[in-house]
Formats: structure tokens, C-alpha cells, sequence
């Protein structure tokens, strides 16, 4: 076991701010990357916002849909999930982020997808989260001008059958993000942080199977090895920080009860595979990812208060303690409309995050319309939470 700090990347822009840069929205993006509820830390990372969910059916079932993965935002929750679509889809989502800040941000998921007969089923997509507009300042506060925080990714998907049930599938992106750009912190000069990352991902789909007489079931398992790829660097130091490598798993049970009616249960499993280790000095660095996703999977001794330095302030986090669990349900009426609700859980020294999701969806020709909710405590910064999707499918 061993005991986890912040991260570079906080302790980076704590630096920022203490030398009068105003970054409130960048800010607000450290607060999602190292969550401070409990005060306690299992690992950082940066440009987090590839861990947002994007779309607003999976949303509304407690940020459960690795298993389901069954439209084009499969490219997200399990790329392998294209190998079993076929047709042309298109889709886009919006969500005002954290509104419970009114800090005026905002994120944006685009996508689409096409198969095409013997080969599989190809996908591209677009992720941006806007992060504000500042006013930066020197270290005599002096103002250097205004500039916009953002993050940004895009990339292609893949997936394929390798048998009748089961396939594989891909996803490869450019990370592109740009906290603060320009600034100068002491000796070195702030600039956007570049990376990328790809997935390896895994869908078995049974058969239907009779449940009586006139219900059938379906079960799927799936699993999504997402953002493995090199650290990021938002200066010209050698500091830098890992990307959010994690590792998605699940299942989804359907059941048709005839014709007009089923009902879907999923549940998600979600370990982010990021680890610091002291190396040859005492300071912690972060593995690359092609060890975390081995050296992670131990247990972890947090702090769970801050200010305090004595053993009693210190939990132990087994492997299970470190999982986030989303669960829901999604009931369609003749392929036309959808009622969705969900859990999502964290264990209280490891984020704390507790919510329940709601969710609907209507579907008319080729268009379908997908809305979620966040409900929530409202000192949680997830509070109130909306997504709204808008989704194409050309094949019908």
C-alpha cells in the first residue's frame, strides 16, 4: 500500500493562482479531476473531461452503457458495440456543466458512424468542454490580457465481429487542451497540453432466449480499456500528468415482454488505472500507462483529512473501495418512447460522489431525442445537471 498525493497538476495551478492568475473555470476543472469532498485523493489526472459521459439515454441510467452500446455513442461506452450496428447514424449532445457554479460552462459531444459490408463499422467523434474566459495576471497583478480555457479531443472508432456474438472494436484520439495558455508562472511560460490515446474494447451478445411464453431475454457483457496513451505537459518543465486511463466493465439484461414492451437492466463497474509510485526519490510520479494498468490494481492508504498528518487520519481503499458503480433501468413502448432511471456510487474516500439520474426519449422516423437529469445533493457541483441529445439514424 502506499499513500497518494494530488498530483502535479494541482499543486501546478495552485501555483497559478497564488501568483494572481484568474482561472476560476480551470479551477472548477481541477475540482472534477481531484474531487474534495472526503479530502481525500486515490490519484490525479489531467484533461478529465475525456471521462464525461456524453450521451443523454446512457446518462439517465446511472452512467451505465458498456454492455448496452447499441447507437453510434457506443464510440464512448464500448467501441466494440459497432461491430453489431449496421446503417448510417449520426448524433449530437449539449449539457450547460456544472451549472450549480453559474460559471457559464459548457460541453459538446458530435459523432457519427457508418458501416460498411464486410469490412465493419467505422465511427468519428468530437468531444469539446468550454472552460470560460479570463483575465490573467502577473505576478505583480499586473493584467497580461484575456484568454479561453478549453479542452478538446477527436478521433476515429472501429469494430468488428470475430464470431457471431462476440466483437472487438477501437478508438484513437488527439487530445488537445488549453487551460491557460501564455502565462508565466516563475520561470516558465504556460502553453496547451497535447497528447493521445486509444482503447481496446470487447462486447458478447447471447441469443434471445425464451422467458415463458411470449418474453424473450438477452444478455450482453462488455469491457472498454479506455485513454491509455502518454502524459500531458502544460509547461516547458518536465512535469506532467497522466490522462485518465480507466478501465469499464458491465453488463446489460434485456427482457421483451412482446412486441410493444421491454425493459433493459445495466450496471457498469469503472476503475480509473492510475498509479504513483516514488521510484528511486520520494516524490511521487505517475507510472506510464503501459504499467499502470498492472501496478494499479492494489490496495491504497488515503488521507482522509487534509491538514492532518497523524495515522489515524488514513483509510485503506481495497480494489472494490476504488470502483464507481452505475446502475439503471430503461423501459421502451414500441420502439417509440423511453422512461430511464439510475444510481451511480463512490465511495465516500474516493470522490464521494452520489447521485440518482432520470431519463426519457422519444423516437419519430429517422430522429430520436434523448434527455437525462442529475439529482443530487446541492452542494454537490453535478447538481441539476441536464443532457440533451439529438440523434439521425439514416437507415430507416
Amino acid at each position: 500500500m502506499y499513500e497518494m498525493n494530488r498530483g502535479s497538476m494541482s499543486t501546478y495551478f495552485n501555483g497559478l493562482r497564488t501568483r494572481g492568475t484568474q482561472l476560476v473555470a480551470v479551477l472548477l476543472g481541477v475540482f472534477i479531476a481531484f474531487p474534495l469532498v472526503a479530502a481525500a485523493q486515490v490519484g490525479g489526472s489531467a484533461v478529465v473531461f475525456l471521462k464525461i459521459e456524453p450521451d443523454s439515454r446512457a446518462s439517465g441510467m446511472g452512467n451505465a452503457g458498456v454492455a448496452l452500446a447499441d447507437n453510434a455513442s457506443a464510440m464512448f461506452w464500448n467501441p466494440a458495440g459497432l461491430a453489431f450496428q449496421t446503417g448510417t447514424e449520426a448524433a449530437i449532445t449539449h449539457s450547460a456543466w456544472l451549472p450549480e457554479f453559474n460559471a457559464d460552462l459548457f460541453y459538446e459531444y458530435l459523432i457519427a458512424k457508418h458501416h460498411i459490408p464486410g469490412w465493419g463499422t467505422f465511427g468519428a467523434h468530437l468531444t469539446y468542454l468550454f472552460l470560460g474566459e479570463h483575465e490573467g495576471r502577473d505576478a505583480q497583478n499586473n493584467p497580461t490580457g484575456t484568454f479561453r480555457s478549453y479542452d478538446l479531443a477527436t478521433g476515429i472508432s472501429y469494430g468488428t465481429k470475430v464470431s457471431e456474438r462476440f466483437g472487438i472494436g477501437t478508438s484513437v484520439r488527439f487530445i488537445y487542451s488549453n487551460l491557460a495558455p501564455g502565462q508565466v508562472v516563475g520561470s516558465q511560460k504556460t502553453k496547451a497540453g497535447v497528447s493521445t490515446a486509444f482503447d481496446i474494447a470487447g462486447l458478447y451478445r447471447s441469443r434471445k432466449f425464451g422467458m415463458g411464453e411470449t418474453m424473450k431475454g438477452q444478455l450482453s457483457f462488455g469491457f472498454n480499456l479506455a485513454n491509455m496513451g502518454p502524459k500531458i505537459q502544460y509547461s516547458d518543465n518536465a512535469q506532467s500528468d497522466p490522462i485518465p486511463t480507466n478501465l469499464r466493465f458491465g453488463y446489460a439484461f434485456k427482457m421483451e415482454f412482446d412486441e410493444f414492451n421491454s425493459l433493459t437492466w445495466v450496471t457498469d463497474f469503472n476503475k480509473d488505472l492510475i498509479h504513483y509510485s516514488t521510484g528511486d526519490s520520494t516524490k511521487y510520479e505517475a507510472d506510464p500507462f503501459y504499467k499502470a494498468i498492472f501496478s494499479s490494481w492494489q490496495s491504497i492508504k488515503v488521507r482522509t483529512n487534509a491538514l492532518a498528518d497523524d495515522e489515524a487520519q488514513f483509510e485503506t481503499l481495497s480494489i472494490i473501495d476504488q470502483l464507481t458503480i452505475g446502475t439503471g433501468v430503461e423501459y421502451w413502448y414500441n420502439n417509440l418512447f423511453a422512461l430511464r432511471a439510475g444510481y451511480f456510487y463512490e465511495n465516500p474516500n474516493n470522490g464521494n460522489r452520489k447521485y440518482m439520474t432520470l431519463g426519457a426519449g422519444v423516437r419519430v422516423n429517422i430522429i430520436g431525442i434523448d434527455f437525462s437529469y442529475i439529482y443530487a445533493e446541492q452542494n454537490s457541483p453535478l447538481a441539476n445537471t441536464m443532457r440533451f441529445s439529438m440523434l439521425v439514424n439514416f437507415e430507416k
